[in-house]
């Protein structure tokens, strides 16, 4: 299912509304069919997204020290040196990445004094 999110000031986006709902709880929002960051609350909205992806940003560098770690102590553990890769792993596109369009059509919004609504086929 997908949200469209349209500007009073500078246009839509679309999500996902499994991202769609995260971000939401992010920002203390309902996921409801349909909805509004008005004027006065998107400054709110804006810090509490900027928290989150913060927090995402630093837990996922988190894991990727664990993961290297962990990989580091296996090759050791054989008596290997750790492959070292050419390429990057595939990793996937982390939530903090997803939310930064969001977080620029929000900053846009309120410096121009705009809201923003949202519709979507059902709750998500």
């Amino acid at each position: 299912m997908l949200v469209r999110l349209t500007s009073s000031t500078s246009g839509e986006m679309i999500l996902f509304a499994e991202h769609a709902h995260l971000l939401w709880e992010w920002m203390g929002k309902e996921g409801a069919a349909r909805g509004v960051f008005t004027t006065e609350q998107l400054p709110a909205a804006i810090d509490r997204l900027r928290r989150g992806i913060e927090k995402d940003r630093l837990a996922a560098k988190q894991r990727a020290e664990e993961a290297r770690a962990a990989e580091a102590a296996g090759g050791e553990a054989e008596g290997q040196e750790p492959e070292k890769k050419d390429a990057a792993p595939d990793e996937p596109v982390s939530l903090a990445q997803r939310a930064q369009p969001l977080l620029n059509l929000m900053e846009w919004t309120c410096r121009e004094d705009g809201f923003i609504t949202w519709d979507a086929p059902a709750g998500f």
